[in-house]
């Protein structure tokens, strides 16, 4: 038995996040929650992979590979993550009991260095890595607001997250085990990637919120975003 937070999670730290187009019928669907339908551009859909390292200031410490998929719901964006590591049982167990993000046990290196990898347990070689060349610091501190769809018990359920964060330009250029679970990025570029430096992130609701928020739509939302600015602020 591990313990967590109760939500909201206020979280800290840096994420490299790249974002690469498949083609809708190569995502793997074992997760997504009912009403979900991932988001198709020109026939490919957006899917974002990231390494975080959530830092010291935050309710968490821990290192994390996710990716996740463009999607909605009717005509609502909502993003829906398909797979995703972590090196903390709290942070595992919370993921998955909170908000049914199927977050799963991994080892991690080189993060600091920008040469992360992530490698499951009894594995041979990494399931994923990359090679990450941060460049200039972009100016301001933007806020990102939205929302994730997963399936908890069979359900949909629906879990705002808020930040306020630095922005940076990056290069990177990632490996994917093409036997692992991965593989449907396997040889793929991104066509896109930054780095999100020393964000503030309010992630979830509390109790009290997320009723008002399946009553009411976006209360809860809207009353997050509130709690984010302030702690933006004072980073």
């Amino acid at each position: 038995m591990t313990t967590y937070p109760p939500e909201p999670w206020t979280l800290a730290g840096r994420m490299d996040l790249s974002t690469f187009l498949v083609p809708p019928e190569e995502l793997p669907a074992a997760t997504w929650p009912d009403g979900w339908r991932p988001l198709v551009i020109g026939g490919r859909t957006p899917v974002g992979a990231a390494w975080v390292d959530y830092a010291e200031g935050g309710m968490l410490s821990y290192h994390e590979l996710l990716v996740a998929v463009a999607g909605r719901v009717g005509a609502r964006v909502r993003p829906h993550v398909v797979a995703i590591w972590v090196d903390s049982p709290a942070s595992r167990d919370g993921g998955r009991e909170l908000w049914g993000i199927p977050k799963d046990l991994a080892t991690f290196a080189g993060l600091a260095e920008g040469r992360p990898a992530m490698t499951l347990e009894g594995a041979d070689r990494p399931a994923a890595s990359a090679v990450l060349t941060r460049g200039a610091r972009l100016p301001g501190r933007p806020r990102v607001r939205f929302t994730l769809a997963q399936d908890r018990d069979g359900a949909r359920i629906e879990s705002p997250v808020a930040s306020r964060n630095g922005l940076g330009l990056l290069h990177a250029d990632w490996t994917f085990d093409p036997d692992g679970p991965l593989r449907f990025l396997a040889g793929r570029r991104p066509v896109l990637s930054a780095t999100l430096h020393d964000f503030a992130m309010l992630f979830g609701m509390t109790p009290h919120d997320r009723a008002i928020d399946e009553q009411c739509g976006f209360a809860g939302t809207r009353r997050q975003d509130r709690h984010i600015l302030g702690a933006a602020t004072r980073r």
